[in-house]
């Protein structure tokens, strides 16, 4: 039988938090540093009415041909797509997190100097009815659930670690241009022009956006994970706040 989402969210968020918080922790102690580093596993609400439900758009799992496909889908429900030419996946919801079940926890071991790996591959996405949490099949952006996270932990600053030193507008074309600093209104107006792609970077603007948005005095830095150190001092990534 097929492990349900939820407990997969939760699986994976329990076995790869194991190897950052051991990677980490061990970093720490060869630097001579004595701090705990933890990880919570993180349940993130979305809305039960969320358009998303209605229109399934993220690929999860297996690659399968159209014969197949069609089977799972006649079986067992699922939504199948064609993904770029290399055959057929199931779709699940993408909704909007909008709560972090344990954003309270997290924010006492912050407080104390903890380390906390937290909100996971977006979280394990729940359905809050009355005071009643229940698990829902879907996968949640997780720069939009970091950046939901650095707004509930109140946080000055959320770094967005990618593959890339700088966002980029005409990215691989003749007019590339990298940025160092934009407004979120300025963002905003290279969104709609369609800058960013829908997969990779667009969401990571749109987070960084959001989290710039929450509150004056926020910065959100889409950096590299090679250059977080300079990134950290200014001297790479881009710097979204509000204007």
């Amino acid at each position: 039988a097929d492990m349900p989402f939820p407990e997969c969210g939760a699986m994976s968020e329990g076995y790869i938090g194991y190897h950052l918080q051991q990677a980490i922790g061990n970093e720490l102690a060869s630097r001579g540093m004595d701090k705990p580093v933890a990880t919570i596993v993180t349940q993130t609400v979305v809305s039960k009415d969320d358009p998303a439900f209605q229109n399934p758009t993220k690929p999860v799992g297996a690659f399968y041909d159209k014969e197949t496909a069609d089977r799972i889908a006649a079986e067992k429900g699922y939504t199948m797509v064609e993904d770029a030419g290399r055959g057929y996946r199931q779709v699940v919801p993408s909704p909007k997190p909008f709560d972090i079940v344990e954003k309270a926890s997290i924010k006492a071991l912050v407080d104390a100097g903890h380390v906390v790996i937290a909100v996971g591959g977006g979280g394990i996405p729940v359905i809050r009815e009355g005071s009643k949490l229940s698990g829902t099949p879907a996968v949640i952006d997780k720069d939009f659930a970091s950046a939901k996270l650095a707004e509930l932990v109140d946080a000055d600053y959320l770094f967005i670690l990618t593959a890339v030193d700088r966002v980029a507008v005409n990215y691989g074309k003749p007019g590339q241009r990298e940025l160092k600093e934009i407004t979120v209104e300025e963002a905003q107006g290279l969104c709609s022009q369609g800058h960013f792609a829908p997969g990779s970077m667009l969401p990571k603007v749109e987070a960084a956006m959001e989290f710039a948005r929450s509150k004056k005095g926020r910065n959100a830095v889409i950096a590299s994970l090679e250059k977080a150190p300079l990134a950290m001092i200014g001297e790479s990534g881009t710097r979204i706040a509000l204007g």
